[in-house]
């Protein structure tokens, strides 16, 4: 089932998500809903905020990306609790974006390397440590989950620049290809 994307603007895209229990109800169902709503949106990866849920899960589907990053072929992941324990001190600018801030796409500098903590689908506990694209969508996604966005870490001056286009999102002016759940 296609769920509505949560835009800028929403309550709960601030908020501190909750961990999952592991009776969670539907659990199965919502991450298999979570990752047919991104792939509809053409998106990589997708948090619980995101589609209205307070709650500590993510979904990343890479595999789209194995023409650029064959080391990606077959990556579609599903993180429960996810933690970021430790991060290097090397960095790195890239544009991201994201389904919660449609149209924008901003340079944003991240660590390289990471080491997480989560549970998989299975509740199987995993921790490791994971470098390049792959850290940069995680850290993009674990964000959300702890009331974050990427526009938050902007410098004071590309903030300036993109206060116009938020501000039309609070507006519910968004145009995009896939249901969201706008401001009105």
């Amino acid at each position: 089932m296609i769920l509505p994307i949560y835009t800028f603007g929403q309550s709960v895209l601030r908020k501190q998500a909750e961990d999952i229990a592991v009776d969670y109800p539907n659990l199965k169902q919502l991450i298999e809903d979570m990752f047919e709503t991104m792939a509809r949106a053409d998106g990589i990866g997708l948090a619980g905020p995101q589609v209205g849920l307070p709650i500590r899960l993510v979904v990343i589907d890479l595999d789209v990306l194995k023409d650029d990053y064959p080391e990606l072929e077959g990556y579609r992941h599903a993180f429960i609790n996810p933690r970021i324990l430790e991060t290097n001190d090397e960095t790195s600018v890239m544009d991201e974006g994201c389904l919660s801030l449609p149209g924008l796409h901003e340079p944003v500098r991240r660590p390289t390397k990471i080491r997480v903590s989560y549970m998989d689908e299975n509740f199987q506990p995993q921790e490791r440590w994971v470098e390049g694209f792959e850290a940069r969508v995680m850290q993009h996604e674990f964000d959300h989950l702890d009331g974050k966005m990427f526009v938050d870490r902007l410098s004071a001056l590309r903030k300036q620049m993109v206060k116009g286009k938020l501000n039309d999102m609070l507006k519910g002016k968004i145009s995009c290809s896939y249901k969201v759940k706008a401001i009105r």
